[in-house]
């Protein structure tokens, strides 16, 4: 590596640590390219800040030197870029070789794998089942597990994407009402890309792995939504490998209907309107979103199938983890509700632009994850009421996570 190197970072989360009294700023890819965790201590956080492809190595040496008044070592400099390659954190060629191998292998591989079992949820079938069976008997669960009932009129859930042992109990909240109120045997489920995608929808036709059992895809049914549709849905087919929002949706349908009756899904991920708020644009100004919608409601209609919508998502982050300068108190969390529960009702009314406009009013300041699939589900559903089953908020000391279930009749 030469002085006229100009080091790049790839799009990464950066969040503040703190460890024996020492802190610092760990960086994490949500794309899932590499599974490293990378935590800089402070003055690396000043010099990594200027890999942004536009300082050169040399650049960077007399920025340091002028705020520090320090010399930076070109050997400590190399060997700083050096390591954040290895671990797949720069634009290299080196990453991009990586890239290809993993999008090759996740390409060739006739299902989508369990990305997250072992780290998420317990990767054997009997601790699996104990540990979401024990969700229903939580003291914050809905009781015991999902009874057999008499299918009634459900049009759509909305489930959270949190890991399990975070919001397992409102997971289940929202599973028992499927399991014993719903006669559906299709489910679309729309989940969050949390990595970005170039288009605003991505489908896989592999089935979903999980350790209950695979969550099959109506290939018959997603094909005709990519012809209605028009453009390829399976462009950006390769955001649904380490994605978990879709992923941890299957493994509570297998769990809910397992012995039950057989069931098919067809994963969606979703990706468009953190840019629209970013731009001022109208959810709409991009023609393919209406599009889609339009596409998904036909296909819905002459599929003459028993279909049942989840939108996979959480609310609300807040702290400084996600960017915020202050911790997150309890004045704040009660705020957090009251601006959480203010905006759950457009979503109950399943009235898309109030929703829509109840996140836009601040610029998204809550950074709501769910934005785009929460619009798409209510854009897409029939004539019907949402009801909250189970709101919950998830602190520590570094920032906020919020998330709920809903029923839609």
């Amino acid at each position: 590596m030469d002085l006229t190197d100009r080091p790049k970072l790839r799009p990464l989360e950066a969040f503040p640590v703190e460890a024996g009294g020492k802190k610092g700023l760990a960086l994490r890819d949500p794309a899932g390219f590499t599974a490293a965790v990378l935590v800089l201590p402070p003055p690396l956080v000043d010099i990594v800040s200027l890999f942004d492809g536009e300082h050169t190595l040399l650049d960077i040496q007399e920025i340091f030197m002028r705020r520090h008044g320090e010399l930076l070592f070109t050997e400590r400099l190399e060997e700083i870029s050096r390591t954040l390659d290895e671990h797949g954190f720069l634009e290299s060629q080196a990453f991009a070789r990586r890239r290809q191998a993993i999008e090759a292998r996740f390409r060739a591989s006739p299902t989508r794998p369990a990305a997250h079992a072992g780290s998420a949820y317990a990767a054997e079938t009997p601790a699996l089942w104990a540990q979401i069976s024990g969700f229903f008997a939580h003291s914050e669960g809905p009781g015991t597990a999902p009874a057999s009932g008499r299918p009634l009129p459900l049009r759509a859930i909305m489930a959270p994407h949190i890991d399990f042992h975070r919001g397992g109990p409102v997971y289940a909240w929202a599973y028992r009402e499927l399991a014993e109120r719903s006669d559906a045997d299709l489910f679309v489920i729309l989940g969050t890309c949390h990595a970005g995608m170039a288009d605003p929808f991505a489908l896989t036709l592999k089935d979903y792995e999980t350790p209950l059992g695979a969550a099959p895809v109506d290939r018959e049914f997603a094909e005709e939504l990519q012809r209605r549709y028009g453009d390829d849905l399976l462009a950006s087919e390769g955001a649904h490998r380490s994605e978990h929002s879709i992923e941890f949706q299957a493994v509570f349908l297998r769990y809910a209907f397992a012995g039950r009756r057989e069931f098919s899904i067809v994963p969606i991920l979703a990706s468009f309107l953190h840019e629209h708020l970013a731009t001022g644009k109208e959810p709409n100004a991009d023609p393919r979103i209406p599009r889609f919608i339009d596409a998904l409601g036909e296909t819905i209609a002459a599929s003459n199938r028993r279909v049942c919508l989840i939108a996979g998502v959480d609310l609300a982050h807040v702290g400084p983890r996600f960017g915020d300068p202050e911790p997150v108190g309890p004045a704040s969390l009660a705020d957090l509700e009251r601006e959480d529960r203010s905006m759950l009702e457009a979503v109950a009314a399943v009235d898309p632009r109030a929703f829509y406009e109840s996140v836009a009013k601040d610029g998204d300041s809550r950074r709501i994850c769910g934005l785009s699939p929460i619009y798409t589900l209510l854009r897409c559903l029939p004539p019907s009421r949402g009801r909250l089953l189970r709101y919950a908020q998830w602190p520590d000391p570094q920032g906020v996570v919020t998330f709920a279930s809903l029923v839609f009749e």
